[in-house]
This record gives structure tokens, C-alpha cells and sequence, in this order.
């Protein structure tokens, strides 16, 4: 089946105060234009993505620019561009909030693909073509952290290998690699391309299954993860970035977003305490209500343990209620709504046939969390619309259920039109009920101190160094600048 791929642009302004300076990386999101998907493929991609959980510098926020229309039948990818080597070369990497390490497809690669329907050009990284790249040694402490997050293992070479094995059967493996990663670089209302910081990533030697499809293939996967190799910590604890990651999804009227290193300020967020010790950012949800009226559910449904418990995750389509909290979850809605619509059951899942807004009938539901923080969901953020039969509207339930387990998985389908915290120094994840078309502010805290960040937004598809010769020949010079002063003062290389 053929399916075309657009690409929506939508440019916000960011404003530093104080002479400040912010980091910028595009993000974009693809969607297909043409024909949508079933429920049960995108409850697949979904098990397929939970199988997945497994210098001086100025201080500042990334800010990545979010591109595309939430609408999970158009199964919509987030993926960002980002600058590795010297000189730097582009690669198109999905943000994933399930897995820590950042990987991209290397040369001489087995299995990795060549071409993407996502219309974009991909690219591999070698090694021997970067003057700054160095393989991570098997003796090398940051070997180590690689264990947290993969199958780390060391090759005749001596390198420090890894392994990552999805749900779906597909895998990856490679070899750890450090070089500089380059940055977009707000100074004032100007943009600058003069900033890097070295980084440890995946040089990816072999793909299978699903990865190896070009269908929707990319370059790699940017991990968000709370691991050690994670970008997000090495930047932190170089003191580049604060340790707090944000983002916006828009859910209507043209889509888009933001995305930052950095914590966005909102009088109206509410926290609750991440789990301790967890792999991924997992939550205390302890009931869940309709118009205020407490679902007889246990709490205990919802107790983290090996295979239950609550994860945030931005990468997740769709959301999934724990298997015992499904049905009675199901029933009170369609109790509900009984006089106003019309149920039925599309290929198992509970929809109903309406003629009225959804905001008019279907009830408000609130999730309940420890500290008291409260997540008020609309309709729109439990229900899709999948077509429309002689003039009424089919709205299916968005909320699915993993048989035979006890995990709770908040998606996009629950995070749009939110502002939502990673507070990873404060361990503790927020939110806000937002219209992600707007700036927000953002406040970043380093081991350099503290700056105030204001309209931080989304740059024009202009900023690339790819499509700027002058921009490539200043970032190789600094970058050879900084190579010496890196490699005559540290060791991280």
C-alpha cells in the first residue's frame, strides 16, 4: 500500500532573556496523508514500542522544534535532526522516551536501511570520516553505564559493544563511539551554530525485523531515558544543560510543539513523585474518577512492581489502563453517555455512534496521583474518532488494555495539549492543561547557575548547518578549536 508522507512546519519565535542562551535542534513529526490504520496496528506498534522500555559552554536549554498533527490513526512519528562528528553530519533520530541511549546507523551496517518513506534523506556515520570520533575500550568506566541500558559486551577490538533487543524481534547492535555533538545556539535574539559538547552514542553495525523497514526507517533513536548514557545525563553533569526535560504536544489546528532541555514555568503545573529506582518515569496513580464520582477500583491495581505499575511515555500512541482497571473503566463511560449515543463494538474495541459534540456528553475523567496532583482528561483525550457512518461520528475508546498485564501507560493520546515536566534532578514528573501554540517560559538551572528563559518556542527549518556551507566551515573551525583544548585538558575523548 502506498502512503505519501507531509510535512507540516510551524515556526515559534524564542526570546532570551538577560543575554541568555539556548541550545536548538529541530523536531519534526511525519504523518501519512492518506489512508489510516486499524486500532489493532496501532495497539501492535505500541507492544512493539513497550518492548523498547527496556567544555566551556554556555549554559542554556536544547529546543527542539516539534513538527505534525496528533492523530493516532495517521500513526504520526516524533523524530529530530541532530549534528554528530567533525565535520558534523546530520542524522534523523526518534525521540524516545522509553530507552536511554542515543544510536545512528553506522557504515558498513548489516540490516540498516538505505531509504525511508518518511521522505527524508538518511545518512551513516563513520567513524574514520570524524576526526574527534573515539570507540569507548572495554576498560573505560562509561562501558559500565551501557550495562544499565543494553547488553554491553567487548569485541576482539576491544570495544565496548551493545545490544538492544525489541519486543517485536528486531534488534540492533554496535559498538559506543564519543565524539562532539553540535548545537543550534540562541545568543540573544541571534542564532549561532558554534556550540558542542562531546557525547557517547551508538554506532549501530547491524538492524533486524522491523527496523530494517523503510517504510518508516530513520536514521536512529534519541533515548530520554533516566540511565547514565542518556544525552540528557552527560549534558547535565558537563553542566551544558539542567537536568529537566519538557515538552507540549499540540493536538488540533495545524499541530506542533515544544521540546526543551529545560523546565517550563506554568502557575497552574501539579507534580507527583517519580517511583524510586525505576527504569522508566513511572508514577503513583492511585484512583481514577468520572465528574468527580471515584471508580470502584483497588489501589492496589495500580502498585509498581516487576509487571505493573504507571509509565509516562510521550512515545506511546495510544494509553493503556492496567488489565483489572479496563472494564470497569469501560462500563462507567458507556453507562454514562447510555441515553446520548449509540454503542458498538468495532473489531473488539468499545465505540460509540454520536451525532452531538463529545465534549457535550462524555463525562470529564480525572486521574488521581500521590502529592495530590490530578490529571483532567477530556474526551478528545480518551476517545479517537475513527470514521463517520450516515452523518454520525464513530468515537472509539483511545484507552487499551495489555492482556494478562498490570501496566498503565499514559501516551500522546493523554499528554496533548499539555505541558509536561521531566524533573529528573527533583524526581518528579508535572503538568498543566496548555495551548501548545503558544511560548512558554523556561527556567534552566546548571551547575553554572540559574537563567531565565522566555518564549522558548521552535526556529525556522533555515537554522540547519546542512543546508549552509558557511555555518559548516565555522562549526568545523571551532570544533577543531575546541578539539585541542579538549583533547590537551581532558580525557573524555
Amino acid at each position: 500500500m502506498l502512503v505519501f508522507w507531509l510535512f507540516l512546519c510551524v515556526i515559534y519565535p524564542v526570546v532570551v532573556g538577560d543575554g541568555g542562551m539556548t541550545v536548538v535542534l529541530p523536531l519534526e513529526r511525519a504523518f501519512p496523508t492518506s489512508h489510516g490504520v486499524e486500532l489493532s496496528q496501532l495497539r501492535a506498534r505500541d507492544r512493539v514500542r513497550h518492548g523498547r522500555m527496556l567544555q566551556q559552554l554556555p549554559n542554556g536549554v536544547v529546543d527542539f522544534r516539534v513538527e505534525g498533527t496528533y492523530d493516532p490513526f495517521l500513526v504520526g512519528l516524533y523524530f529530530t535532526r541532530v549534528q554528530l562528528g567533525s565535520p558534523p553530519k546530520e542524522f534523523y533520530v526518534q525521540i524516545d522516551t522509553g530507552s536511554d541511549v542515543l544510536w545512528v546507523s553506522c557504515a558498513n551496517c548489516n540490516g540498516c536501511p538505505t531509504s525511508s518513506g518518511l521522505l527524508i534523506q538518511l545518512d551513516f556515520f563513520d567513524p574514520s570520516g570524524s576526526s574527534t570520533a573515539r570507540p569507548i575500550l572495554c576498560s573505560d568506566q562509561r562501558c559500565a553505564l551501557g550495562e544499565q541500558s543494553s547488553d554491553s559486551g567487548c569485541s576482539t577490538q576491544n570495544r565496548c559493544g551493545y545490544t538492544f533487543q525489541y519486543g517485536d524481534g528486531s534488534g540492533t547492535s554496535g559498538f559506543y563511539v564519543a565524539d562532539f555533538m553540535h548545537f543550534d545556539t540562541i545568543v540573544g535574539n541571534s542564532l549561532t551554530t558554534n556550540s558542542s559538547a562531546p557525547v557517547v552514542f551508538g554506532c549501530s553495525t547491524s538492524q533486524t525485523g522491523d527496523l530494517t523497514k523503510p517504510d518508516r526507517a530513520i536514521d536512529g533513536i534519541f533515548g530520554f531515558g533516566q540511565q547514565g548514557l542518556s544525552v540528557i545525563a552527560q549534558l547535565s553533569s558537563q553542566g551544558v544543560t539542567p537536568n529537566v526535560f519538557s515538552h507540549c504536544l499540540k493536538g488540533s489546528n495545524g499541530g506542533g510543539g515544544i521540546l526543551v532541555l529545560g523546565q517550563i514555568v506554568e502557575p497552574n503545573l501539579v507534580y507527583t513523585p517519580l517511583v524510586p529506582s525505576q527504569p522508566h518515569y513511572n508514577v503513583n496513580l492511585q484512583s481514577i474518577a468520572l465528574n468527580g464520582q471515584t471508580l470502584a477500583i483497588s489501589p492496589q491495581v495500580f502498585e509498581t512492581s516487576s509487571n505493573r505499575g504507571t509509565i509516562v511515555d510521550s512515545g506511546t500512541t495510544l494509553a493503556y489502563l492496567a488489565e483489572e482497571a479496563y472494564d470497569p473503566f469501560v462500563n462507567a463511560i458507556s453507562q454514562a453517555v447510555s441515553q446520548n449515543v449509540r454503542p458498538l463494538v468495532a473489531k473488539g474495541n468499545q465505540c460509540y455512534l454520536s451525532t452531538s459534540s463529545i465534549g457535550d456528553i462524555f463525562p470529564t475523567v480525572s486521574l488521581n496521583f500521590a502529592g495530590g496532583a490530578t490529571m483532567v482528561l477530556r474526551a478528545e483525550d480518551y476517545l479517537i474518532q475513527k470514521n463517520s457512518i450516515g452523518g454520525a461520528a464513530v468515537w472509539c475508546m483511545g484507552f487499551q488494555k495489555i492482556p494478562g498485564q498490570g501496566l498503565t501507560i499514559l501516551g500522546d493520546l493523554v499528554l496533548k495539549d499539555k505541558i509536561i515536566v521531566y524533573d529528573l534532578a527533583g524526581q518528579r514528573i508535572g503538568w498543566a492543561n496548555y495551548d501548545c501554540s503558544q511560548a512558554v517560559n523556561v527556567s534552566a538551572t546548571t551547575s553554572r547557575g540559574k537563567t531565565e528563559y522566555v518564549n522558548a518556542g521552535q526556529f525556522g527549518n533555515n537554522s540547519s548547518p546542512r543546508n549552509d556551507p558557511y555555518k559548516l566551515l565555522l562549526s568545523a573551525v571551532l570544533t577543531f578549536v575546541l578539539q585541542a583544548l579538549v583533547f590537551g585538558t581532558s580525557s573524555f575523548l
